[in-house]
C-alpha cells in the first residue's frame, strides 16, 4: 500500500492491467452481483432530483423496479445502492446491441441530466473503502472482468491509467499526477 495524502493506494493499481472489454464481457458488471451499485450520499440526492429525467431511458423491468423501490435502496449491509430488477441486474441497466449499459450515463450523454453514472461504477475495478483518516483505493478482481485484464495486459495499460477520467473526476488532476509519479518510481525501482 502507498500513502498519498489522506489516501492509501494499493500497489495493484500500478502492477495490474485493465481495459474494459465490453464486446467480450457484454457489460455483465451491470447484470451480476449481490446488490446494486454503491451510491454516495450526493448521488442519492441527484438520483432523487433527476429520476423523472432518467425514467425514459429505462427498460420496462427497470421502470417497474424504480417505481416500486425508488431510485435507490438500502442493501443488507446497510449501504445505499441502486435497486435491482428482482435479484438480477441493476434497475438502471439498458441493453444496446446485446451489451448492458447504464441508463443514468445515457441520460447524461444526451444532456438530460447533469451527472454521470455512479462513481462506484465509473471507478470500477477500484473499490473505495472509508478509513478513520481518509480512504483506501483497492483493486477488485471479478471473474467476469478477465477479458479486461487480458486486453489491459496486451496493451500495457495499468489499472490507474485506464481509470484516469473517473479518478480525476473524484479526486482531481493533482492526485492523478501523483499516481503517475508513484508509477514511474515503481517501474524504475523494478528495472533495477
Amino acid at each position: 500500500m502507498i500513502q498519498i495524502g489522506d489516501k492509501v493506494v494499493s500497489r495493484e493499481l500500478f502492477e495490474n492491467h485493465f481495459i474494459c472489454h465490453l464486446e467480450k464481457c457484454e457489460g455483465n458488471c451491470c447484470v451480476f452481483g449481490d446488490s446494486g451499485a454503491p451510491l454516495e450520499d450526493g448521488e442519492v440526492l441527484l438520483i432523487d432530483e433527476f429520476l423523472n429525467s432518467i425514467k425514459p431511458y429505462l427498460r420496462a423491468e427497470g421502470l417497474r423496479a424504480v417505481n416500486e423501490k425508488g431510485g435507490w435502496e438500502i442493501d443488507s449491509d446497510g449501504d445505499k445502492v441502486t435497486p435491482l430488477v428482482g435479484w438480477d441486474e441493476c434497475a438502471f441497466t439498458l441493453f444496446e446491441d446485446g451489451i448492458a449499459r447504464c441508463a443514468i450515463e445515457k441520460a447524461y450523454e444526451d444532456g438530460s441530466i447533469p451527472f454521470q453514472k455512479p462513481i462506484s461504477c465509473h471507478l470500477y475495478p477500484i473499490r473505495v473503502s472509508r478509513l478513520k483518516s481518509g480512504i483506501a483505493l483497492n483493486y477488485h478482481r471479478w471473474s467476469i472482468c478477465e477479458p479486461a485484464r487480458l486486453l489491459g495486459k496486451k496493451e500495457g495499460i495499468p489499472v490507474f491509467r485506464f481509470l484516469r477520467e473517473p479518478i480525476t473526476r473524484v479526486y482531481g488532476p493533482q492526485f492523478y499526477s501523483e499516481l503517475e509519479i508513484v508509477y514511474k518510481e515503481i517501474i524504475e525501482s523494478s528495472d533495477k
